[in-house]
């Protein structure tokens, strides 16, 4: 388990982490988001013991990152898939790390052959594609076996059977009684992905909730309506709806839910061809909520 709890840090004037407090538990997979410039490196840094914390506190199993007897043992991290000399070859590379934390040397083959890198592993890493270092970082954070994972954008540079293999990690590892924090701008993976969310912005914490209620509490749904009559069901609806065109026989009406619209057009006698409810993505509710702490954004407008 990851325990953050009043987390702050500041760097000069800016305030990059700011009374942070979240959980990332075992069992779940968890999605941590927020614009760019919103602390989410700053913050993994801070639970890795790479940063110094101006306040509060970063926990993994009760303990700061630095007190870990054995750091691979207790949290595995890819925050940085080019952090390997170029000049080792990845088995080498995993070695070096078993040897300082006491792993055996069988486990390097083992997570070798986990991320797909059996054969490639006495090849120099310099070597490596961007999405074979991925597979690296990953191999790395896996090594000791942790109970607790941390990938920052892991997805990045990996092709789509790339893509498909880390999603099925992450759930097998979180299947497995882990804890996994994993922060990436691909929306549509942590929807499909991710248990929890924790989504931050200007350092401070926004959102803390289940993927499924995140996205029914910062979006509207929509119901998309074909009818040859729209102008008759557009009188027919409630002034606080919310209706826009999509051609000439399509309406999408935010405020009603699909039963409340069917009501209406039968009352009104209007012909329906097609009633939808329109699923919100986890990318426009995101959008939604963050619209006002997106730092570039607000940096465009004030020069306006």
């Amino acid at each position: 388990m990851i325990e953050v709890r009043g987390l702050t840090k500041r760097y000069g004037e800016v305030l990059a982490v700011d009374d942070l407090t979240f959980t990332v538990r075992p069992g779940e997979v968890t999605g941590f988001l927020g614009p760019n410039g919103a602390g989410k490196s700053t913050t993994l840094r801070l639970i890795l013991g790479l940063e110094s914390a101006d306040s509060g506190t970063a926990t993994v199993g009760g303990r700061p990152h630095a007190a870990q007897p054995a750091p691979l043992r207790a949290v595995g991290a890819l925050l940085d898939p080019g952090a390997v000399l170029p000049s080792r070859t990845a088995y080498h590379h995993l070695l070096a790390l078993a040897a300082g934390n006491g792993i055996p040397r069988s486990r390097v083959d083992e997570v070798l052959d986990d991320v797909g890198l059996g054969n490639a592993g006495r090849r120099r890493a310099g070597a490596f594609s961007l999405g074979m270092r991925q597979r690296l970082g990953i191999a790395a954070a896996l090594l000791g076996d942790p109970p607790v994972l941390i990938f920052d954008e892991p997805l990045n540079g990996l092709d789509p059977e790339g893509i498909v293999w880390i999603r099925h990690l992450m759930r097998r590892m979180a299947a497995e009684g882990r804890a996994v924090l994993m922060s990436s701008h691909l929306m549509s993976e942590l929807e499909l992905t991710t248990d929890h969310l924790i989504v931050i912005g200007r350092g401070r914490l926004i959102a803390d909730m289940t993927m499924k209620a995140f996205i029914a509490a910062h979006s509207d749904r929509e119901v998309l309506v074909r009818s040859p009559r729209t102008g008759s069901l557009r009188r027919a609806l409630p002034a606080d709806a919310t209706v826009r065109e999509e051609g000439a026989d399509t309406l999408v009406v935010t405020g009603l839910d699909t039963a409340e619209i069917g009501a209406l057009a039968a009352v009104n006698d209007v012909e329906l061809h097609e009633l939808t409810s329109r699923r919100v993505s986890l990318e426009e509710a995101f959008m939604e909520l963050t619209r006002d702490v997106q730092e570039y954004r607000a940096e465009r407008e004030a020069s306006r």
